[in-house]
């Protein structure tokens, strides 16, 4: 959960994140990947540790993204990958505020 070292930073619209299709947003220099899931909005860092493939474009199922250059397979709700039992991405808090995406960055 996010504290003092953390701090909200606005991604985009909440109308922008459609519904099991993943999106991109570029914040403060790093691509965000935003997945909207049952109404539930999640964040992971939008590139795949594999090889740099672009998580925001690819395919969602339920709860899982699958990154559209090599199939690597992550849970959005917080990049736990889905084979891999030691790997785990790097997800952002969410929150939805007065209709934008919210996520917790840390402070640097």
């Amino acid at each position: 959960m996010p504290d003092e070292s953390t701090r909200w930073t606005r991604v985009g619209s909440f109308s922008e994140c459609p519904t099991d299709s993943p999106v991109e947003f570029v914040v403060e220099g790093r691509i965000i990947a935003i997945f909207r899931v049952d109404d539930q909005v999640y964040a992971l860092d939008g590139i795949c540790p594999h090889q740099g493939g672009p998580l925001g474009q690819g395919k969602l199922e339920g709860c899982i993204v699958t990154c559209p250059w090599h199939g690597w397979q992550y849970d959005v709700h917080d990049g736990q990958h889905t084979s891999i039992a030691t790997l785990k991405h790097t997800s952002f808090p969410t929150k939805v505020e007065n209709g934008d995406v919210l996520i917790a960055l840390p402070n640097e």
